[in-house]
């Protein structure tokens, strides 16, 4: 490991297209997108540039490359992950992997009870997972059907944070008093920054070769419509 370890932060499981820059772990640049589609294939490549320009960094200086590895969208994860090993193999530099939902879990701070991110699947489906107030996972991550029980054995204990974009259909269905909703996050690779530099430090890192995406779900084409 260097000083001055400068790490390039990708995260594209959502609609959020989002990169970093970061510095020992601090975040110095965070160029994303909050759009309700997917804009990755066009956006990404051109947000790495900005945040590289933005830091006066070029992509020699980088000491690793970080992913947000899913569970997410297949394609979002496809294109950042495909963008995340092209640049390691071009660079030789080597690659992080975050696991998303733990990202999302780090974009709030509480005292007490549990943090369940959440990400919206098919249906009535989300990729969840349950972590502490120090950011310890103490349950999974899984792809559930949501129902009215979902999460009670936590929320019977105390409060518990949902944060995600599967928040909104969770809405419809838990009315537990101790259940907070907090609406409108995504994964962003700001949170990534800290996350990757831990990794970092501990040479965690990940074959390039053979890193896939943790899609947690077997991809399932939609046909289209005939019109």
């Amino acid at each position: 490991m260097t000083l001055n370890s400068f790490i390039l932060n990708i995260e594209t499981s959502t609609t959020n297209c989002s990169v970093s820059l970061s510095r020992e772990g601090e975040t110095l640049v965070l160029k994303e997108d909050y759009n309700s589609t997917y804009s990755h294939s066009e956006r990404l490549h051109v947000y790495i540039d900005v945040v590289l320009k933005e830091a006066e960094v070029s992509l020699n200086e980088l000491n690793a490359i970080a992913i947000s590895k899913g569970p997410g969208s297949y394609t979002g994860l496809r294109i950042g992950v495909s963008a995340a090993k092209g640049l390691c193999f071009a660079l030789d530099k080597p690659l992080i992997s975050i696991p998303t939902l733990e990202v999302l879990a780090h974009q709030i701070k509480i005292e007490d009870g549990v943090i369940v991110p959440m990400l919206d699947a098919r249906r009535m489906e989300v990729y969840s997972a349950v972590y502490n107030s120090d950011y310890h996972q103490i349950r999974e991550t899984q792809a559930e059907i949501l129902g009215e029980d979902s999460f009670n054995e936590y929320l019977e204990k105390g409060t518990v944070y949902f944060i995600g974009n599967g928040v909104e259909k969770t809405k419809t269905l838990i009315t537990h008093a101790n259940a907070v909703f907090i609406d409108n996050k995504l994964p962003s690779a700001n949170e990534m920054s800290l996350l990757a530099y831990n990794k970092y430090k501990k040479n965690d890192t990940e074959d390039v070769a053979y890193f896939e995406p943790y899609y947690l779900k077997d991809f399932i084409a939609i046909k289209p419509k005939k019109i």
